[in-house]
């Protein structure tokens, strides 16, 4: 996990990391199908908020909740760390990012073997509130996809619904002419902001983000 904030917060995102692994690991040893289940699980109204957001994400994605963990991860530590008077927290997680920055930024896409992989960034034009940027890939990484898309890029307000949502329109891309279908897949999960795929050197584009050059 990689953090960028405006103050040294060392030890309290190790604190909130280990919160977030510590609520999961218990929820699945009580759970174990949380762990394996890659169909949505119904909502555990007695279970840490963490948790929670998962599950939701699973249904509104139409994934298992494990599609969410990095994402929501990734929002927890962001937001459990602006409680300390901080004006700015970026947290990476995976390659799955939490923003609070009231400023716009470009960040740049890695999609494998891709001619686009680095050549391009995303923008996200309605920054001025917190944000999620998740990225899913079938050909790189170690997590599970269904699809063979390079890249599978996804906004929205919810760390992990844009991580499930990744996940969920990455397994319907399987070659560059299903990326018409993936997007308006994408755009039916309501919470989605903007979405980006990259198979090859085709990609397909949805929402308020602005696609930029990488020098």
């Amino acid at each position: 996990m990689c953090i960028y904030a405006t103050r040294i917060l060392e030890r309290e995102a190790q604190k909130a990391i280990q919160t977030c692994r510590s609520v999961i690991e218990t929820y699945i040893s009580l759970h174990p199908e949380f762990k394996t289940s890659m169909e949505p699980l119904p909502v555990s109204c007695s279970a840490h908020q963490l948790i929670q957001d998962m599950i939701l994400a699973g249904i509104q994605a139409h994934v298992g909740p494990m599609a969410a963990v990095a994402g929501a991860i990734a929002e927890y530590v962001a937001n459990d760390l602006m409680t300390y008077d901080i004006q700015e927290i970026i947290v990476e997680n995976g390659g799955d990012i939490f923003i609070h920055v009231n400023r716009p930024l470009t960040i740049g896409i890695y999609a494998g073997e891709s001619p686009l992989s680095f050549k391009i960034g995303v923008e996200y034009k309605n920054f001025n509130h917190p944000y999620a940027v998740c990225t899913s890939s079938g050909t790189v990484g170690h997590s599970y996809s269904y699809g063979k898309a390079d890249a599978v890029c996804v906004i929205a307000r919810s760390g992990a619904l844009a991580d499930a949502s990744a996940t969920a329109i990455g397994n319907r891309v399987q070659t560059k002419q299903d990326i018409e279908s993936a997007v308006q897949f994408g755009k039916t999960i309501q919470g989605v902001c903007a979405i980006l795929i990259i198979k090859n050197k085709e990609m397909g584009l949805w929402g308020d983000i602005e696609v930029v050059k990488i020098k």
